[in-house]
């Protein structure tokens, strides 16, 4: 009797343990997809190792595609919301939005539908904000870099306001290009949204 309720009692710990552990969905372009380095490189490879470092049983689910605008990321969400239903969605997104110099009111309309969305499938929502450098115009990347803060204040987010910070612009952070993050950045990527992240598993 005494074996059948302790067989009974782990079964449930581990049925309880599964329930609790979720999935960590990042939707993002080329800076969530290691673009130029080895996807093990990159940041959301460091972030499954310090989920695990730090004892949390998550599953890291990368959809990020190199050159995906904030339209194509909503556009995919659906699909990969019923596949993975998450328990936390990290959008990395809107960079190439600024890069064509689409409008950033249809930036903040696409973000906040991603938001909307991925609340309704259960998720809790952390945004990574992006800016874009001066030669842009100050009236554009002011719009653009504002567009993230108003989105996650209206649908009541989390943000990391510039998610390159210490990265974009600084010697020895960037690949040849000047607009991918390398090696060494990678790192500094993951401690930027660590942060605002650990909050939400």
């Amino acid at each position: 009797m005494r074996a059948w309720w302790l067989s009974g009692a782990l079964a449930l710990l581990f049925w309880t343990q599964g329930a609790v552990a979720g999935t960590l969905l990042v939707v993002g372009d080329s800076i969530s997809a290691a673009f130029g380095l080895d996807s093990r490189q990159g940041w959301v490879a460091l972030l499954e190792k310090r989920l695990s470092d730090e004892g949390f049983d998550h599953r890291v689910a990368n959809a990020s595609i190199s050159g995906d605008t904030s339209a194509g990321g909503l556009a995919r969400l659906p699909a990969l919301l019923a596949e993975h239903r998450p328990q936390v969605v990290v959008i990395e997104l809107g960079g190439n939005d600024g890069l064509r110099g689409l409008p950033p009111g249809q930036l903040q309309q696409n973000l906040a539908s991603m938001v909307e969305q991925s609340q309704q499938a259960g998720a809790k929502v952390l945004i990574l904000g992006m800016k874009l450098p001066p030669n842009y115009g100050v009236r554009y990347t002011t719009a653009f870099a504002k567009v993230f803060a108003d989105v996650a204040q209206a649908q009541r987010v989390a943000l990391v306001p510039f998610f390159l910070e210490g990265v974009g612009g600084v010697p020895g952070m960037m690949q040849a290009d000047g607009i991918h993050p390398n090696i060494a950045a990678q790192p500094v990527l993951l401690d930027n949204a660590w942060p605002a992240l650990e909050p939400l598993l």
